[in-house]
């Protein structure tokens, strides 16, 4: 996937928590004199270069990561017409990341971030010329997506919690740092209103060959930010150890911090069954509302509207108001859309609903994000936040697995059901665990800086 990062990746994060500092770490300049501070607080990290130059890579660079996605169920699905092998393709295209992101992330720790994502970014764009190829030249067969899947999966296992950790390095104030990534995420729902339609147009046209094409050479932007930036060295020392021991010391402290670790928790729920609905769109578009392409690329811009205003509304918040209670209604909102999804056979209804599924989705995950990074300290992010990779791709793929099976056995309308009343099931013991959660994350806050709230905010 271009860019570095799966467009089915909701990594947003919201204004309202500051981030931690390191207490080893040389504290920059909050604003440096070049940097102008004459942008809306919704966009103010658009004051540093060196994120211009990535919004501006992965800008171009995402919409053909949204391509590729709709055009690789779209060819599985051509091929084969068979809603366990879209399962499984997606499976097997998730599972390396969930079993390597926590060692991944012990080397992000120690590695120079960008010349990792730089690696990433190559091997990527060759994973997806080779798609292209194959594709354009009538030799792809389930087997080799199968193979060139698994390729990218592996990549992103080092990608995704490098990128979540070198969100930080491209701030001169690191106070924009949820900000940073609240824009990055509406960036990746704004292409996903562009991606999947014109994937729709170029495949109904031609073959899903020229999408893979088109995202491999949107590669060539992002490399090119990267290069660009100009980036402070790092004054963080870190003692060199075994993989291993630094692997223990990231689990003892995601598994002993009591929010990190129930959010962690929620948001596998919600990749396991609140995601797993995506795999088996090409069904809805072919046999539900009897359509081709351009449906399923109906259906993935209307989810994407619907993430596009949840990363938008949550880019401007000022407050931690709320902010655990909009998990639990976030969560209801994406279980009940589910279930309505599954009952609907008319297009413009389905639409509708897949807007409702978006916003939900992305907020549930959007705050997820929030409260993890806001808690982490630097030394350990990428080890951290190779845990929250984890429970994304370790739900992802066994949902998609789940979702394949269960719909060629009782059908896709009657499996999205199924995973719907899970995700309310899961919004009910959000609001069991709630107080607990809330008593553990206000201290916590307290303890890593100068947070702007009062006594129970974030309630």
């Amino acid at each position: 996937m271009s860019g570095g990062v799966r467009p089915d990746e909701e990594d947003i994060l919201i204004p309202a928590l500051q981030a931690p500092r390191d207490e080893t770490e040389e504290i920059p300049a909050l604003v440096e004199p070049h940097i102008n501070t004459g942008v809306s607080h919704a966009w103010r990290a658009l004051r540093h270069r060196n994120f211009r130059l990535f919004f501006g890579g992965q800008s171009i660079s995402l919409i053909g990561s949204w391509m590729t996605l709709v055009a690789t169920r779209w060819l599985v699905y051509r091929l084969t017409g068979s809603a366990l092998l879209l399962g499984t393709v997606g499976f097997v295209g998730q599972i390396p990341s969930f079993l390597l992101a926590p060692f991944a992330g012990v080397w992000m720790d120690r590695l120079d971030r960008r010349k990792v994502l730089l690696w990433t970014q190559t091997l990527s764009m060759i994973q997806s010329l080779l798609l292209a190829a194959m594709t354009l030249s009538g030799r792809i067969t389930i087997p080799w997506l199968l193979v060139l899947s698994a390729m990218q999966g592996i990549i992103n296992a080092f990608d995704m919690p490098g990128r979540q950790a070198f969100m930080v390095e491209m701030l001169e104030d690191r106070r924009d740092l949820s900000n940073a990534i609240a824009i990055n995420s509406s960036m990746v729902n704004a292409t996903r209103l562009i991606g999947p339609s014109l994937a729709g147009i170029l495949i109904a046209a031609t073959n899903e060959g020229w999408c893979f094409l088109i995202d491999g050479c949107s590669f060539i932007a992002v490399i090119a930010s990267l290069y660009s930036m100009r980036l402070r060295v790092s004054t963080v020392m870190r003692i060199p150890t075994s993989t291993l021991a630094e692997l223990k010391v990231g689990w003892t402290y995601v598994s002993e911090s009591m929010p990190i670790r129930t959010i962690l928790l929620l948001f596998a729920l919600i990749s396991l069954m609140g995601y797993s609905y995506t795999v088996l769109l090409p069904v809805f578009a072919g046999q539900v509302l009897h359509g081709g392409a351009t449906t399923l690329g109906w259906l993935t811009t209307a989810s994407g509207i619907g993430a596009l205003v949840s990363g938008l509304s949550l880019a401007v918040r000022k407050s931690v108001a709320g902010l655990t209670r909009m998990v639990q209604i976030a969560i209801a909102m994406l279980g009940g859309a589910l279930i309505l999804f599954g009952l609907s056979h008319v297009l413009w209804l389905s639409l509708v609903l897949m807007v409702l599924v978006g916003f939900g989705l992305m907020q549930a995950a959007a705050i997820s994000n929030t409260i993890v990074q806001s808690l982490v300290t630097d030394d350990k992010r990428a080890r951290v936040m190779s845990y929250y990779t984890t429970a994304f791709f370790g739900g992802a793929p066994f949902g998609s697995l789940l979702a394949g099976a269960l719909a060629h056995r009782i059908g896709a309308p009657n499996t999205v059901i199924v995973t719907g009343a899970c995700c309310v099931a899961g919004s009910l013991w959000c609001a069991f665990k709630l107080p607990s959660v809330n008593a553990a994350l206000q201290p916590d806050c307290l303890q890593t800086g100068p947070i702007e709230v009062t006594e129970g905010e974030i309630q």
